[in-house]
């Protein structure tokens, strides 16, 4: 997912969050179960913007009034660096871990 269109090929850089959501758009578009494009947001950080999609909504108790556990979402997000533009997929996770990862396995030298 880092990489796509014919090599040697340039990548737009963001400028701003706006930017960002758009390059990523290229590559990510998550839907929700029913079908629908889930909405997306977009978290800057110093390196890059950490993009991700808005969980659906679920009610917070079942049929019988028991409380529902919390949820695993599993799935992706993306980064798309600041400096190049690249997208880099990572497990969808809270963002500060999300960006722990990135950095872990895509930017090592900013740990």
């Amino acid at each position: 997912m880092s990489d796509t269109g014919s090599p040697g090929a340039a990548r737009p850089v963001p400028t701003n969050a706006e930017e960002a959501l758009a390059i990523a758009r290229t590559e990510y578009a998550p839907v929700w179960p029913d079908g629908t494009p889930a909405p997306l947001r977009v978290h800057e950080f110093d390196i890059g913007y950490l993009v991700y999609a808005k969980l659906p909504p679920r009610p917070r108790t079942t049929a019988d009034g028991q409380r529902r556990p919390p949820r695993n979402p599993g799935g992706t997000c993306v980064v798309v660096a600041k400096d190049t533009g690249e997208i880099s997929s990572v497990p969808l996770r809270p963002p500060s871990d999300a960006i722990a990862l990135y950095r872990k396995f895509y930017r090592p030298d900013t740990l």
